[in-house]
């Protein structure tokens, strides 16, 4: 799973490994010459050749290092780019329905945190992973040809190390893929809290969601705790392995010495060989570990792979280019039956609509009869069940999703701010090329052009530090549709947080576009209902009637008691 991560820079991994062996060889070299040097005190040999030899291995050594922490970092590093470019795309281009799956706050864990684990786990976890055996195996080869009975003791030292090793280390990926998955409940929960926190405080719920958001951290730390435990424990049993074998190796090397069997010089470059199996033995726990966070990490990113792409300018094959019949309603729905995903009842059942080439039409109805379902599936966010969709008269399937989303302008009720400047929300779907006084126009229409004229930087201020209130987060929204307006126009109840006069000033608007196109309105206002050409009613995701608003009010129950509601509520 890692190497698929790791795998478009072999070439640089594979440097990275060469450089590491060389030091670790190098490394393994440096006993042997000084056992050079002992062996020459007794026969008063020149030590100047040993001395030059310990030194080169130094450099040499030194120099691979750095080299390999160089590589393996801007390696481990261009890995993390590309790790989160791919999540950010994915996320981005992801159907409606599977990213939603996905709470916003675990969406930002894994391009952040995870995505962190991954560098050391897909580089440095490999490169040690592979010094480590190297040096170890290379060091067991040498002490082998130095003195074999020393070298038994210290191989049934390292035997029960690495039994250690494979009965431990599962548990550490278990507790880090436990405690990753924590984490990203964390952020999303925090995220969600912080977002209502007027919500919060109105309720005098501080401390109850500060404890609900402390308990996920809590559950976070409890499975980092677990792994640092297990941690410890292989960090233990490697130092005090290595301790051991080293007193074992002292103590019966020095018998043989006695006996004249062992040359003092030949003990001493035994020890330090006995020395250096703490480097890769700690290079091997230290990459398991890595490597068992790294594991846990690449899984929970893996786990969005599943997720269907769009391609906003794929058309199907057979489809030939058409600009449609500009005699057909611009929209319209037959025989569409819509369901959600995991959901066993349909949210709308065998709807026909046609939307006029011109005029304004409301959708109303209680909550849950398929309105906001009808606005998907025009902004082809979902594909309906059975029946068809079509735009001039041409079926949505023979059609890209950038043919049909650019005829398109949509403020959703959550009117989201994008975070840049205003003048970025404004042109967020026209793009940067218009001039600046049409942004501005769009902004005198939605009575927002006063405040931003007091900002220090105008139109190019950023919405961070403008303190915008709900009404002008919503206004700016209404703005971004009006520059250039494509001729469809599709509002969830753009006006619900505005006042009298600026609501007035946006039907005038909306009554403009009507004139040069279709507007497309979710409406739970009176004002909206009264404005409107026609209004189609829904209930429980069929088309209950459809007319004007007296028609309506003269022949349905189910109207007159939503529009006495909404009198109530306007009052």
């Amino acid at each position: 799973m890692l190497w698929s991560f790791a795998r478009p820079h072999r070439r640089t991994l594979a440097l990275g490994i060469l450089l590491g062996l060389t030091a670790t060889g190098l490394t393994l070299a440096t006993p042997l010459a000084t056992k050079w040097v002992l062996d020459g005190l007794g026969v008063e040999a020149s030590l100047a050749a040993p001395i030059a030899v310990l030194v080169v291995l130094l450099v040499l050594s030194t120099a691979s290092s750095f080299g390999q922490m160089v590589v393996l970092g801007r390696l481990g590093e261009t890995i993390v780019l590309d790790a989160r470019k791919s999540l950010i795309h994915r996320f981005f281009y992801a159907k409606l329905e599977q990213v939603q799956r996905f709470r916003s706050g675990e969406v930002v864990s894994r391009a952040t945190n995870d995505t962190l684990l991954l560098k050391s786990a897909a580089t440095s976890s490999i490169v040690d992973l592979i010094n480590g055996v190297v040096g170890l195996v290379g060091t067991i080869a040498l002490m082998a040809i130095l003195d074999l009975p020393l070298l038994l003791i210290t191989v049934v030292v390292i035997s029960l190390v690495i039994a250690a090793f494979i009965v431990i280390t599962p548990k550490i990926g278990e507790a880090e893929k436990a405690s990753q998955a924590a984490l990203g409940k964390l952020s999303a929960n925090l995220e969600g809290g912080v977002r209502a926190i007027r919500t919060v405080k109105a309720s005098s719920a501080e401390e109850r969601e500060s404890q609900r958001v402390g308990r996920d951290a809590e559950e976070s730390a409890a499975h980092s705790m677990r792994a640092v435990w297990y941690q410890a424990v292989v960090w233990a049993v490697a130092g005090g392995g290595i301790q051991l074998a080293i007193i074992v190796i002292l103590g019966f090397g020095a018998w043989r010495v006695d006996l004249g069997v062992l040359a003092v010089s030949t003990l001493v470059a035994f020890l330090l060989y006995a020395f250096n199996l703490v480097g890769p033995i700690s290079e091997l726990s230290q990459a398991i570990t890595t490597l068992q966070s790294g594991l846990a990490a690449a899984s929970r990113i893996r786990e969005t792979e599943h997720m269907e792409l769009e391609d906003p300018q794929r058309r199907p094959t057979t489809s030939q280019e058409s600009d449609g019949d500009t005699q057909a309603p611009t929209l319209a729905l037959r025989g569409v039956s819509a369901r959600y995903a995991g959901s066993d009842t349909l949210a709308l059942h065998n709807v026909t609509l046609e939307l006029p080439r011109k005029g304004h039409i409301a959708i109303v109805g209680p909550s849950g009869a398929g309105k906001t379902t009808i606005m998907s599936l025009l902004l082809r966010l979902f594909d309906p069940e059975a029946g068809r969709i079509e735009l001039d008269g041409v079926p949505f399937e023979n059609l890209s999703l950038h043919e049909v989303r650019s005829r398109m302008s949509y403020v959703e009720q959550e009117t989201p701010i994008i975070p840049g400047t205003i003048r970025d929300n404004v042109l967020f779907r026209a793009g940067e090329q218009v001039p600046d006084y049409e942004v501005w126009g769009a902004l005198e229409v939605v009575r927002l052009a006063e405040k931003v004229r007091t900002l220090p930087d105008g139109i190019d201020s950023s919405v961070d530090d403008t303190n915008l209130s709900g009404g002008e987060r919503q206004r700016i929204a209404v703005a971004r549709a009006l520059v250039r307006p494509p001729g469809i126009l599709l509002l969830d109840e753009a006006t619900a947080q505005l006042d009298g006069a600026t609501e007035a000033a946006i039907q005038a608007a909306i009554d403009d576009a009507a004139r040069d196109g279709v507007v497309v309105t979710i409406a739970h206002r009176l004002s909206t209902v009264l404005e409107a050409d026609q209004i189609v009613l829904l209930d429980q995701g069929e088309i209950r009637d459809k007319g004007t608003h007296a028609e309506l009010l003269g022949r349905d129950e189910l109207y007159r008691e939503f529009i006495a509601a909404l009198k109530i509520h306007s009052v």
